[in-house]
């Protein structure tokens, strides 16, 4: 069992990932697909405005991706610091 100083480190890289990700999300369905939409627009792709795609159906995209790039990281976190899936995690 990790001890207290690499349950904090553990935590701290978490919250990175979580702020990092959360950023990302932020940027892409709430300005790309509500603020900056009518800039967008006038990008067309597949015969629809960037902006219109970016509302309906990138923020959908990019979120499930974006969780697909958490269980990555928490992974590879996990491994690094032995938490494996049996462990309860840093107490």
């Amino acid at each position: 069992m990790p001890n207290n100083q690499s349950s904090q480190t553990y935590w701290k890289k978490n919250l990175r990932y979580l702020a990092i990700l959360l950023s990302i999300w932020f940027l892409v369905s709430y300005v790309c697909g509500i603020l900056l939409v009518d800039q967008l627009d006038h990008i067309r792709i597949g015969g629809f405005s960037l902006g219109f795609w970016f509302a309906q159906q990138g923020a959908i995209y990019v979120f499930v991706i974006l969780i697909c790039v958490y269980v990555q990281l928490m992974k590879r976190l996990d491994r690094q610091f032995n938490f494996d899936e049996h462990d309860e995690g840093p107490q």
